[in-house]
């Protein structure tokens, strides 16, 4: 059985596509406000418990739901009890931002299985993370598409060179800065490829998603900065490559598709038919790549410059200020370069906090949303 963390966004809608054609049991939903979207899944499930993040949310959900034998809870201590549950030996994080950290820090304690979707735990404590998972000797899988790409292509082994994540280069690629001034909510939210949740389509236009992706791709698989390179696939069939030192290339192609790595994640080491969309070469558009355009979405450099940045809270203070900058954009707050400028501005304020412990990382979490709300407000006035 698995639990849900994060039930009502992409993943975890798609994720529950993916137990019900595999005939996977859930015994745990996790969501944070969505109590409508959490009641139908409830009922359709059948879960020991739903854990609702925003409490007040979670007392109405216990009223709508008074009728079943499902336990509701609230706040992060329900998330957390979701993350323990005895009955799930699978933990899918799919919860946005930083507030993923805890339940996943969580579920490794307990040993389970992470069925990984998270990328800002990894950005913001990734060497805390992986030390836990090597001592409890809980599993992580990747989710992104990207990473279980990656994890698909080291199972043959050998010496490594590099690793090569791709993008798509988001609704934006080919525009020089200036045409970015004054794009809106809604172009940046089209992406060509991929149907996702706004903010993180929001970080796929900035680029950011690709400078947490490569955060991440560094602690998943133990690997330098220099050894990660980034190219644009405007196609997204390649999900990513690895070199290695013999200079053979092995990739992994698929649709576009993000039921392929939760299917991947959930079944491991076992392949088996499932929900995912087949990918038909004869159908497909002639595959590319180049080289991603640093100078215009500055948010990719900054994010590959910090994450050499080994000891210190660089990383979690980039990923706060970008979570708070991208949602004041998704509000029409500020304009889309306004993004790059919050962070840039906090991570320079802000930059060689430690982060020895998890008391470190929720303290530059905390400053850095601090004071990008402070950026956001000098802007606005």
């Amino acid at each position: 059985m698995i639990s849900i963390l994060g039930s009502s966004g992409s993943i975890g809608t798609q994720t529950i596509e993916v137990a019900q054609k595999l005939n996977i049991g859930v015994a745990a939903l996790a969501v944070g406000k969505n109590i409508a979207l959490a009641e139908e899944q409830a009922r359709m499930l059948r879960p020991k418990l739903v854990a609702v993040y925003d409490e007040d949310a979670a007392n109405q959900l216990k009223i709508a739901l008074s009728d079943t034998d499902i336990r509701v809870g609230g706040g992060m201590s329900a998330i957390l009890e979701a993350a323990a549950l005895p009955e799930a030996d699978t933990v899918v994080a799919a919860m946005s931002g930083a507030v993923g950290l805890m339940p996943a820090m969580t579920a490794l304690e307990e040993k389970k299985r992470l069925a990984f979707a998270n990328k800002e735990t990894l950005v913001c404590a990734g060497e805390i993370v992986m030390k836990k998972a090597a001592e409890t000797g809980a599993e992580i899988l990747p989710v992104d598409s990207e990473h279980s790409a990656i994890f698909q292509c080291l199972q043959g082994g050998g010496d490594l060179k590099r690793l090569i994540i791709t993008a798509s280069g988001g609704p934006f690629r080919g525009r020089k800065r200036d045409e970015l001034a004054h794009v809106t909510r809604a172009d940046a939210l089209r992406h060509p490829n991929w149907s996702m949740g706004a903010k993180i389509t929001i970080d796929s236009a900035t680029l950011m998603n690709k400078g947490l992706e490569f955060i991440e791709a560094m602690h998943l698989f133990a690997v330098k900065p220099e050894d990660i390179s980034v190219l644009v696939h405007p196609q997204s069939i390649v999900h990513s490559m690895v070199e290695f030192a013999d200079g053979s290339v092995i990739a992994q192609m698929g649709a576009p598709d993000m039921k392929l790595p939760i299917q991947l994640a959930l079944t491991w080491p076992k392949r088996v038919p499932g929900a995912a969309t087949p990918l038909d070469l004869r159908l497909t558009q002639p595959l590319t790549f180049e080289e991603p355009d640093t100078d215009t979405f500055r948010a990719l450099p900054l994010a590959m410059e910090l994450a050499g940045h080994k000891g210190t809270a660089d990383c979690c203070v980039m990923n706060a200020a970008n979570e708070v900058a991208a949602w004041a954009f998704l509000e029409d707050r500020i304009g889309f370069l306004d993004i790059y400028d919050v962070v840039e501005k906090v991570c320079g304020r802000l930059a060689g906090m430690a982060a020895a412990d998890l008391s470190d990382v929720a303290a530059a979490d905390e400053a850095a949303r601090r004071y990008a709300s402070e950026c956001i407000s000098s802007l606005q006035s």
